[in-house]
């Protein structure tokens, strides 16, 4: 006796992936639930799944002389026990014939057996059955790719025998086995996901047991501490066609999603996780008997249809495929389906949803008004369209989905900027003018949410400064480097670095613009300046004006500046005479060597380069030895007692020593409608 057919050609034509090594398991598990339905009598139906180990060596456990404990042994076979109807002529007809229609109506398609021989070396099979006489067959034979059906015998079964029939899976192969659960609670847990629907449905389900060595597990107790409350099942129709949908909140099974599970013909066929794909569906959510997961299972005559004939997906396209008007499309796309389901979930889901909600909504609102600003305008526009985050989500993470949605504003906003040039150049005036104010209003929104987040960056920089001019935790003062990098970072010049990381508006918004700006480089590294000194001022900006009258003999000098601007660190003390230990002293003599040199416009030196206006600012702590060098040189005490100012004829340069002090309290001032506009907070 033979399968008619091509086994081994079938085979390879058979579809399992590696990490469904248990589908023919369930799949004989499904079978044994059909046939005790056949029989007529589900009460009563019982159906026991042993998970057989590989034979192992005695191991000693430290000193105790026992054998290991079974889940440490490697799956060899499993055997699946049922007291359904068994392989009667009829049953063992169509299992003979591959592609058979019997029982096709339940979607049974024939090629289950095929997934056995995928995974498994060999199958054995013994049944007791009811014969056409008063006396019970027994009928038992194997099955594997070499000799299909072979060494099958049918006799009248002992006078005491029970009806039971007993499919043993043998030769678990590796590759399948090594992505397969192996221990009975999470075997048992992943047969009751898969068997799922048969216990919420009309009817239930018969006993079943899973035995691993001189343990067991019911399913119906994993049901029993799983299930609180009844399934809530809805009817809904996608286009033309029907849909039934379960809703089952599951309890105590940490390690099972949030998810929509795709059934065809009462078997489980695909599982898709949802969390995050319906608003607040975050984690684990809770109800008045504590927490609980979400599953959702749907069936279809659909996907009966659909299904693919190793049951592990359907044939139905991802995305709805193009159809002309014309013709009346009654295909369904899984995203057409999915969106239609999700819908329904969220309904279902709302009333225990709504404190992750408010909590996400608070998480949203607090990155951006305190971290992100420019995100304003998108966060708003983004939860008006349903948008919702997880409370828990990392900042990074936040800001990326925030990104992404800025970017795609932006895509969209320059799309529609082109088209509407486009009506105007079409001479469509009209319609241009009815769309023009709601386009100005996005861009102006975008564009404010610019200026938040630059008005932020300079709150977070003035944060910095304050920290960085503050005695640290170990007792010691930054280093002046670290208020450098703060200020403009070290080693580079304007061509070097953007604007945005120059953050000079800490010491005067002027210091902005410039022609040529550098930062802890030589002066005869610096391509304006045509010079030998390998003196390093640390900062020094160079403007030089566009302007015509710069090249004349009497005007152009007083059009350019000279700016140096020296740091030291916080609370230095040792300031003396000497271009290295006085920093006013320091600072002209980096303005005299840069004038004693020749500066170029352009590749051409300047007429009266050495009459360039000079500016020297000085940052840095108002000690009793800065004091004295100030009052040495002849400066002048701000009003408000925090820095010294004045100007050096000889040099012919202004100078100006501002504290740290008073450097951040400006900055706080000038800054300030700003920060409240934008409700930052100030001090």
């Amino acid at each position: 006796m033979s399968i008619k057919t091509n086994l081994k050609g079938r085979l390879r034509n058979t579809d399992l992936p590696t990490t469904h090594g248990l589908m023919p398991v369930f799949e004989s598990i499904t079978n044994s639930i059909h046939a005790i339905e056949d029989f007529g009598d589900v009460e009563q139906g019982k159906i026991t799944l042993r998970i057989l180990r590989s034979a192992q060596e005695d191991i000693q456990l430290q000193g105790r002389g026992k054998r290991g404990p079974a889940p440490s042994l490697d799956i060899w076979s499993f055997s699946i026990t049922d007291n359904g109807i068994g392989f009667n002529d009829e049953n063992m007809e169509a299992f003979e014939t591959l592609d058979t229609e019997h029982k096709i109506s339940r979607g049974c398609r024939g090629v289950g057996r095929l997934l056995w021989l995928k995974a498994f070396e060999y199958v054995e099979v013994t049944s007791v059955f009811e014969g056409d006489s008063e006396h019970k067959m027994l009928r038992t034979f194997r099955f594997n790719d070499t000799h299909g059906i072979h060494s099958s015998t049918t006799i009248a079964a002992p006078i005491d025998s029970s009806r039971e029939t007993t499919v043993k899976l043998v030769g678990f192969d590796k590759k399948y086995q090594k992505n397969a659960p192996k221990t009975l609670p999470s075997i048992s847990n992943s047969l009751f996901e898969h068997c799922l629907w048969y216990f919420v449905r009309d009817g239930s389900a018969p006993d079943i047991e899973v035995v691993d060595g001189d343990d067991s597990v019911s399913l119906f107790d994993i049901y029993d501490a799983h299930m609180e409350s009844d399934a809530v099942v809805e009817n809904l129709a996608i286009k033309s066609h029907s849909f039934s949908i379960t809703h089952i909140k599951l309890r105590e099974m940490r390690s099972k999603e949030h998810g929509l599970a795709f059934c065809a013909s009462n078997r489980l066929v695909a599982e898709e996780p949802i969390t995050n794909k319906v608003a607040g569906l975050f984690g684990r959510i809770s109800d008045e008997h504590g927490d609980f997961t979400y599953s959702c299972y749907i069936s279809s005559p659909y996907l009966d249809k659909k299904v693919r004939p190793e049951r592990t997906g359907f044939s139905i396209l991802e995305t709805p495929k193009f159809q002309p008007k014309l013709f009346d499309n009654e295909e369904l796309s899984m995203q057409e389906i999915r969106e239609k389901i999700l819908s329904q979930v969220s309904v279902f889901l709302n009333k225990y949803l709504q404190d992750n909600l408010k909590k996400g909504a608070e998480r949203l609102n607090g990155f951006v008004s305190q971290k992100a600003p420019r995100y304003r305008y998108i966060a708003k526009k983004a939860t008006e369209t349903g948008f919702n985050v997880n409370p828990d989500i990392a900042d990074k993470d936040l800001e990326l989905a925030l990104h992404k949605l800025w970017a795609e504003e932006e895509q969209q906003l320059l799309e529609d900027g082109h088209e509407l040039l486009n009506l105007l150049k079409e001479g469509q005036k009209a319609e241009y003018e009815k769309r023009l104010p709601r386009y100005m209003e996005r861009v102006t929104e975008m564009k404010m949410s610019d200026l938040a987040d630059y008005v932020f960056h300079r709150r977070f920089i003035i944060d910095m400064f304050e920290c960085a001019i503050q005695i640290g935790p170990d007792g010691k003062y930054a280093n002046e480097d670290q208020i450098h990098e703060l200020i403009m970072p070290m080693r580079v010049d304007s061509n070097d670095v953007k604007f945005d990381n120059m953050n000079l508006w800490l010491i005067d918004e002027r210091l902005a613009f410039h022609y040529y700006l550098a930062s802890d480089k030589t002066i005869n590294s610096m391509p304006t300046i045509n010079s030998s000194s390998a003196l390093e001022p640390d900062i020094l900006a160079l403007n030089l004006f566009d302007n015509p009258h710069l090249m004349g003999e009497n005007i152009g000098p007083e059009l350019a500046k000279i700016i140096i601007i020296e740091i030291k660190k916080p609370m230095r003390d040792d300031a003396i005479a000497g271009h290295k230990k006085d920093p006013i002293e320091q600072s002209l003599n980096y303005l005299d060597e840069i004038r004693t040199g020749s500066v170029l416009w352009k590749g051409r030196p300047i007429p009266n380069a050495d009459k360039i206006q000079g500016f020297c600012f000085i940052l840095c702590d108002l000690t009793e030895s800065v004091i004295k060098r100030c009052r040495i040189h002849g400066l002048k005490q701000t009003p408000d007692g925090m820095g010294y100012f004045g100007h050096n004829p000889e040099f012919d340069a202004y100078i100006e020593v501002s504290s740290f002090d008073r450097v951040l309290k400006s900055a706080k001032e000038r800054n300030r409608a700003f920060f409240d506009k934008l409700g930052l907070p100030t001090t």
